[in-house]
This record gives structure tokens, sequence and C-alpha cells, in this order.
């Protein structure tokens, strides 16, 4: 297991995950519970962007430097033996989940999509932006005490002029994330404590098979119980995947399969993005416990394409 030094940014914040390190050292991210999204700067200040409802999971920059917002619908709440929070089943007010897009200027907001391949959006995720300005984004789905939607990785456009389903039939879709040359998106799979390596073959477009055993590159499953959660790529092609139960960070190898833990003192540790001079600047959403952890790691980050 390696280690890193964490250094607490800010606490407080009402279940916070999708970060985005900002070219002026703040780190925009959501407040799924607090239904935000929120910039905090170097200092631990917490400032509102938009207030967005429902459930904002995921947050990118786009080709227009607004940002865009993976929303989940919303969650019921429950507390833990110890006091935190962590998400639970499908609230009375879910209406859909959507995929929005935010004026950081101004914090007013649009939504682009609440249905894409012929179904409505039931739990949008996480995204991240191609090279070309469109987005990759996964839809968990939502469960109730006696059903649990099968999930989809989609492609989309940022104009709101075209959705496709890109893949179906995903157990829990969570982190998504594009390798360094691009052609390779990775998902990660919460329930199955898997990461999935789809080609890209054009424009939301994956190599697929009829053959419904056939393999595709997969990293996992992780011992124990684990969950996966959402993601982010190093330089080098490595994934990190921030982990639930046992809290932190797990690194998969794509070259050799294996994989290394980081430990984050939260059992709902969530997220974790790159930025910084050198790309080493990491920051780790601890959600149960409202905390934005920053650390130096080990090897630089992938520059996601867009930034702000």
């Amino acid at each position: 297991m390696s280690k890193v030094e964490l250094e607490l940014v800010t606490d407080g914040l009402e279940f916070p995950e999708g970060p985005v390190a900002m070219a002026d050292g703040s780190v925009i991210l959501v407040e799924i519970r607090r239904k935000t999204l929120t910039r905090v700067t170097p200092d631990g200040k917490a400032t509102v962007i938009a207030e967005l409802g429902g459930g904002p999971n995921g947050a990118a920059i786009g080709p227009d430097g607004a940002v865009y917002v993976t929303n989940n619908g919303g969650f019921n709440w429950v507390q833990r033996p110890d006091g935190t929070l962590a998400p639970h089943t499908q609230p009375d007010d879910y209406a859909g989940g959507s995929i929005q897009r935010v004026d950081l200027a101004t914090g007013k907001f649009t939504t682009l999509y609440t249905e894409g391949g012929g179904r409505k959006l039931r739990g949008p995720n996480d995204l991240v932006f191609d090279r070309e300005g469109g987005f990759w984004f996964t839809d968990l789905g939502k469960h109730d005490d006696e059903r649990m939607d099968l999930g989809h990785l989609y492609y989309a456009k940022a104009d709101g002029s075209q959705i496709i389903k890109a893949r179906s039939g995903l157990l829990t879709p969570n982190g998504v994330g594009l390798s360094p040359d691009g052609k390779t998106v990775h998902v990660a799979e919460t329930r199955t404590s898997r990461v999935w390596s789809f080609a890209i073959t054009g424009p939301g477009q994956v190599a697929t098979s009829t053959d419904r055993y056939a393999q595709h590159g997969v990293m996992g499953p992780l011992p124990g119980y684990q969950l996966l959660d959402s993601l982010a790529v190093e330089a080098d092609g490595r994934v990190c995947v921030a982990t639930i139960a046992n809290g932190g960070v797990t690194v998969f190898n794509p070259a050799d399969g294996s994989h290394d833990h980081i430990a984050v003192p939260d059992v709902l540790t969530t997220n974790i993005c790159f930025g910084g001079a050198d790309m080493r600047d990491a920051w780790i959403t601890a959600s149960s416990t409202g905390k934005l952890y920053k650390c130096r790691w080990p090897r630089p980050g992938l520059k996601l394409n867009y930034n702000a």
C-alpha cells in the first residue's frame, strides 16, 4: 500500500463529489445533498455557484468554458452509525436524471438532456470530454428496496444536439475516463469493483461483439468487499479509482493488471482529480465526512482536454 500526505482543504461540505482543478488554484465540485455546484478556493472558503436541484453528481469543463454536470435526480439519505452521511434509495420527489450546463460567470444553468437512446436518463453519474468536444458519461441508474436499474454508457454533444447510447447493460457504471491517446474509454462499475476498458471506434462508438461472453479489457475485481466510484487517469495511463468501503484510491495499471491502494480516512472516498503546474497536485473528495483533501501524487495526472 502506497502512502501520500493529505492536507485538509475544507470540511463542512454536503457530500462533495466531481472535483475539477481550475487554473486559478480553486476547485469546483458538486455537493450532492446540498444540490449545488460549489467553488472551493485554496484558503478553504466554499462559495455556491449554482443551485441545481436533484442530485448533481459529476462535473467537467467543456470546450466553451462552461461546467457540464451529470445530475442523478437525488437520493434519500441515511446517517451511518458514526454520524456520517450516505446516499440511499430513490427519493419520493425524484423526477429523473439530466445533463446540465452551468455558466460560471453568472451561475445560470440550462438542461441539455433528460433522455437518450430511447429511454429517460435515470442516474447520470460522471463525465469526461474528448478532443472533439463531445463527452462520454455514465448513467448508473436508481434503485429502491426491490429493484435496481441496469446502467449505460452514453456519448453526447455539448450543444445538446445529439446523444448516443454507446454501451448497454452495465451494472452500476460510475467513473469514466479516457486513455492518454484518446482511443480507450474506461468505465468503473461500482458493485462489481471492475474497470472495463472499451476501444473507441468513433464518436459515441465502442467495439462490440454479438457474443455476450466476448472478452473486453477488464481490471479487477478487487478482493473482499470493495466498491468503485469515480476515476481519473494518470499521464502514463494508470487509472485511479476512488474506492468505497476500503476508503481510498485504487490505482490500476493497464499494462500488467496490477493495482495499488492509497488510503484516505473516509469509507466513502468518491473522487480524485489532478492539477497544478506539474499535474502532481491531487484533490480527493471524502464524501461521508464532507471533506476535500489535497496531496502530492506519486506521478503526474493526465491533463484534461478542457479547463478554465
